[in-house]
């Protein structure tokens, strides 16, 4: 599969004007739209709280406000937090809302994910030994990877990991510069000390953990257990979605993964044709995409990590159309059909054998 150089310096010029199309016109509209999603936020956190507390009247007020705590810890993790640490809203110049300043209601730190994510995950986009997030250190998800024993139950991680994502999330940065392991790096120079990544790590862990399992259930009297139970189905519910829709966007059936040498200076075209190669979309209607971050337009969102998510569903489309005359894939679905094509890749891969990485080729 390949691509000439010519081909894709059009296609990165294709997809920088649609790009500026829509940044040119960024303003007023997406500050009203981030800001009534950060109000529901809180009203959802608020009201879900309260709801707990007066669980002793009827045990359905209890099990909304764990509903509507778990929907408040969706909104911020997905719709504002992911999006607003991309910086899509730095414009704004709002303290709440700026990249560098937000802190989000989860124990992974802002800034390691940050360097995590942001710029490791981003750039190196599932290129082997690069991208630790193809795999997050546990999954065996491509031949590239050494099979092992421990990939026979490998299913059993995967829901393991999900039901603790916050947690997995928060330690993978710890786990990927060897914190606890004492060894050297050779692949990576962190600009972070290990003792300084270890004081954000457990930091932010205990203020997580403070805040939901002591501070919360104590104001709330008689109803602290109650709270406590409640406060951990919001956090597990949370956790289960956020992986859910994070390995439907980067785990499907159809998705690519590269060697580091098809990857050594390549231009911003090429980088484009590997974003668009190695994600998923999947399909619903507007609820959905909000609750997903518009990572449901996973492929919009790793071309164009700094605009504001809410336009990822209009892109989309034309997304689809430049990909189709180029003759690139363009992998989109069903959130279900998606999630077991994610469920089958997690299966096969725990046997030894399957598909290395593409070989993805640019023709001169």
């Amino acid at each position: 599969m390949h691509l000439s150089e010519a081909k894709l310096a059009l296609l990165a010029q294709e997809l920088n004007a649609l790009k500026a199309g829509v940044m040119d016109q960024v303003g007023e509209r997406e500050a009203r739209y981030i800001r009534r999603i950060l109000l529901l936020q809180r009203l959802c956190a608020i009201s879900g709280r309260i709801l707990m507390v007066l669980g002793f009247l009827t045990l359905w007020l209890w099990g909304l406000g764990v509903l509507l705590l778990a929907l408040a810890k969706i909104l911020d993790n997905m719709e504002i937090g992911h999006n607003v640490l991309h910086g899509q809203y730095d414009w704004m110049d709002d303290p709440v809302l700026h990249s560098q300043r937000f802190e989000w209601d989860i124990a992974c730190d802002a800034g390691s994910w940050r360097r995590t994510h942001n710029f490791e995950h981003h750039t190196y986009t599932n290129i082997i030994g690069k991208d630790r997030d193809f795999g997050y250190g546990l999954l065996r998800l491509s031949n590239d990877f050494r099979w092992r024993l421990r990939n026979l139950w490998q299913m059993l991680t995967y829901f393991m990991l999900s039901t603790l994502f916050q947690w997995g999330v928060s330690y993978h940065e710890l786990a990927g510069e060897r914190v606890f392991f004492g060894k050297k790096k050779t692949d990576r120079q962190s600009q972070i000390s290990h003792s300084a990544l270890k004081r954000a790590f457990f930091g932010k862990g205990a203020r997580q953990l403070v805040k939901d399992y002591l501070v919360f259930p104590l104001l709330a009297g008689p109803m602290w257990a109650w709270v406590m139970f409640g406060n951990l189905l919001a956090n597990v519910l949370r956790n289960w979605w956020t992986s859910t829709v994070i390995f439907c966007g980067h785990f499907t059936a159809d998705i690519h993964a590269f060697k580091a040498e098809q990857c050594q200076d390549e231009s911003l075209g090429h980088w484009y044709y590997r974003q668009m190669l190695g994600s998923s979309n999947f399909t619903g209607p507007r609820w959905f995409h909000i609750l997903t971050g518009h990572l449901s337009c996973q492929i919009e969102h790793h071309l164009f990590p700094d605009m504001p998510a809410m336009h990822y569903p209009r892109v989309a489309k034309e997304v689809q159309h430049i990909a189709s005359r180029y003759g690139i894939p363009y992998n989109s679905g069903s959130f279900i059909g998606q999630y077991l094509t994610v469920l089958g890749r997690i299966l096969r891969y725990s046997l030894p054998g399957g598909h290395s990485a593409v070989r993805l080729s640019r023709a001169e």
